[in-house]
């Protein structure tokens, strides 16, 4: 999942059902101070949130895994993926979106804003996709500074596969080919959709993470 979305989201519950359907084992999960998670969200870091990750990969999952992150879900995919590199086999990234502290909010915000955050630990910023702000702490971009991934090679050697909509308004599509470049992996396939957004929930948009996850399996068996 992504940045304070859930485990109910159409993303992962069109693909559980597409597994049920397929006789596949599936994983989906809230992080700490989401959905059904206990915890309050601003008490959450991206360190601690990719340890939930790894955490349930870990416990609750036999074999090598095709893990899959949706926006800030595609950062700690990857950082799950360095963790845990003999239970990766594949990772699917759906407009994703490492380093995003960094450099889609602390970069974007005024120096006003980056002032009062500094100083009171808090700030909230709109959010599109519901009435509620997102409150931006000053824990959650000094500690996510420890998890950049995008300033150095990301050495990961597994099958990958990014798909983007280039209308996506919050995580631009080209972060997806820096992305594909940072990789060390020789296997990485980017698919742009055209007239998706960033939240990648159309039906086609569906139907194309299933198609990619059929391809990826299939590849793997």
């Amino acid at each position: 999942g992504g940045f304070m979305s859930d485990m109910t989201g159409s993303k992962a519950t069109s693909t559980e059902a597409w597994c049920r359907d397929h006789g596949r084992a599936f994983l989906r999960f809230d992080y700490f101070g989401h959905g059904q998670s206990d915890g309050a969200f601003i008490d959450g870091t991206i360190g601690r949130w990719r340890d939930n990750a790894v955490d349930m990969i870990s416990e609750l999952t036999d074999g090598p895994q095709i893990v899959i992150g949706s926006s800030m879900g595609g950062w700690l995919m990857l950082l799950s993926a360095l963790a845990l590199q003999d239970k990766v086999a594949g990772l699917i990234g759906i407009a994703a979106a490492p380093d995003f502290t960094e450099d889609l909010i602390w970069a974007e915000m005024t120096e006003a804003q980056q002032k009062t955050l500094m100083e009171d630990g808090r700030i909230d910023v709109p959010s599109d996709y519901g009435d509620e702000p997102y409150p931006i702490t000053r824990s959650l971009i000094t500690e996510a500074q420890e998890h950049l991934l995008m300033r150095a090679p990301i050495a990961l050697d597994c099958p990958v596969r990014l798909l983007h909509g280039m209308k996506d308004d919050d995580v631009p599509w080209q972060l997806a080919l820096r992305l594909s470049e940072q990789l060390s992996s020789d296997d990485v396939q980017i698919h742009l959709m055209k007239e998706s957004t960033h939240r990648m929930s159309e039906p086609d948009d569906l139907s194309l993470i299933q198609d990619t996850l059929q391809r990826m399996l299939d590849s793997l068996s």
